[in-house]
């Protein structure tokens, strides 16, 4: 009976942000511009880390992956609801609505451990420099980054095999621009109570801990500036951490206001700001706020553009 409930749906449809024609016209033109930009923006971080030998350590080793994750994740929701808006159409699939939200999962995921992991290595620079070539090897690095995609991958692979069976009889209509699990939640005539309860517990120990081990490392990150003598190289360093916690907290912030409250508490015009701020924003602020402000990585942009430029 749950199988022929399920079947009886073979597609959502999504309402996007707006009904209105010329709200739509305007968010295409501005999304379809966050999007360009995001990818552009980490596209020159990718290839500057990849041509510059110069580059080739642990913290420009992570920062590749943030960028390559980050041209995946706008690139999961944004071209689909560009698609939709030049085809005039709304739907999607009930296995390409399971899919855009296993994507989510994990790359959202792997945005949580990168961006611990790089809060680890600066710890590790910062607090133990004299060891930082012998604890930060290629083998830890590599391993850090194999291990945070088996994860993210298994956490995905248990919420999508969640929600697939679950059963959806009637209403297919999802006020959003892509397939988020809220509002699928929301739309199915199952007990969601076991889907509910692994987002609240499991999810929140994924996301949670990260948190946890980069607040722990700013702590003692903090700690070891204020031993600085100098205070020009004191407020240097906790510009760059304050850059960082911003993007970290307004990643953090939004995640925990979508997901880890009940969902009674959720409504649908919230929801889609705070997965908005994640999903786009975010991915777009991080060329800038963790690169571009970076000396080094100036230097090997201008380097290659100036090789492409010769050329």
């Amino acid at each position: 009976m749950r199988g022929a409930n399920q079947s009886s749906v073979s597609e959502f449809l999504l309402l996007g942000l707006s009904r209105q024609p010329q709200q739509q016209q305007l968010l295409f033109v501005l999304f379809l511009s966050m999007y360009l930009a995001t990818v552009l923006g980490n596209l020159l971080i990718l290839l500057a880390v990849g041509l510059d030998s110069r580059l080739h350590i642990p913290m420009y080793f992570f920062l590749s992956h943030l960028s390559f994750v980050d041209i995946c994740f706008v690139s999961t929701t944004v071209p689909k609801m560009l698609a939709n808006h030049i085809l005039g159409t709304q739907t999607v699939s009930f296995s390409g609505c399971l899919t855009q939200m296993y994507f989510l999962f994990e790359l959202a995921d792997m945005d949580n451990f990168l961006l611990a992991v790089m809060a680890y290595d600066r710890f590790v620079a910062v607090c133990h420099p004299l060891h930082y070539s012998t604890k930060m090897t290629p083998q830890l690095c590599g391993l850090l980054v194999v291990g945070s995609w088996v994860i993210a991958n298994l956490n995905a692979l248990l919420h999508t095999l969640l929600m697939a069976q679950l059963s959806f009889c009637a209403d297919n209509a999802i006020p959003h621009y892509f397939c988020d699990v809220t509002p699928l939640l929301k739309l199915s005539c199952s007990d969601t109570y076991l889907n509910e309860m692994m987002i609240l517990t499991e999810g929140s120990l994924i996301m949670i801990t990260p948190f946890i081990c980069i607040l722990a490392s700013y702590v003692h990150i903090t700690c070891a500036v204020l031993r600085v003598p100098s205070t020009k190289g004191r407020w240097k360093a906790f510009s760059t951490c304050g850059s960082h916690l911003a993007v970290v907290s307004l990643f953090y912030g939004t995640i925990i206001a979508v997901y880890f409250n009940p969902l009674s508490s959720h409504s649908s015009e919230k929801d889609t700001a705070a997965t908005v701020m994640y999903t786009v924003v975010t991915p777009m602020l991080n060329p800038f706020i963790y690169s571009l402000r970076n000396r080094d990585l100036k230097a090997a942009l201008r380097k290659m553009m100036g090789r492409k430029t010769c050329s």
